[in-house]
């Protein structure tokens, strides 16, 4: 019995002096690091490596987000997302799959900004080959399946390309895009 009492006496002395230690470490420390920098912005949660589908009010998938990690803010409610991949389903097509390096979702999640290289893809089906967008920064509004940038676009199927400055998709069926300015390519009769 003295030695188990022995044993919870040292363990006690033992934390109370970890205890005043920690506190002497950061009481000393100095009032620049101890606060944080005014502007910074305070992550209030993580995820990672995470799948989210978002679906009609029939019960169909509309929408399939992942991504490597997502870091929520708690000052503004905004979302940053590390590669980030967004499918936009299309019912029996194949859906329209979109990659980026980065993004950031505004706090209702009606816009999402994909930054550095972004790939769009969609499978072939039926009479329609195999579409590979590529660009950069664009700006989605995934509740409307709209997408746009501003940057230099290229778009490649099986035979042909086209490129252009600006672009406008409706990823919706009937799909459509609209390339704003300095259009070319070559389109290759079957």
């Amino acid at each position: 019995m003295r030695r188990v009492r022995g044993i919870l006496v040292t363990v006690a002395v033992f934390a109370a002096l970890i205890s005043w230690w920690l506190g002497r470490t950061d009481s000393e420390a100095p009032e620049a690091v101890r606060e944080a920098p005014a502007g910074m912005r305070t992550v209030d949660y993580r995820i990672r490596d995470f799948e989210v589908v978002r679906m009609t009010p029939d019960g169909i998938p509309a929408h399939r987000l992942e991504a490597r990690s997502l870091r929520h803010f708690s000052d503004d409610d905004t979302t940053e997302l590390e590669q980030p991949r967004l499918a936009v389903f299309q019912g029996p097509s194949p859906p329209w799959k979109i990659d980026a390096e980065q993004a950031w979702m505004s706090a209702d999640g009606s816009v999402m900004l994909l930054t550095g290289e972004v790939l769009i893809d969609r499978a072939g089906d039926g009479d329609r080959p195999p579409t590979r967008i590529i660009t950069r920064d664009l700006r989605v509004r995934p509740r409307e399946d709209y997408a746009e940038t501003d940057e230099k676009v290229r778009v490649e199927t099986d035979r042909d390309w086209l490129e252009a400055v600006g672009m406008q998709a409706w990823l919706r069926p009937p799909s459509r895009l609209k390339f704003l300015s300095d259009v070319e390519g070559v389109y290759v009769p079957q």
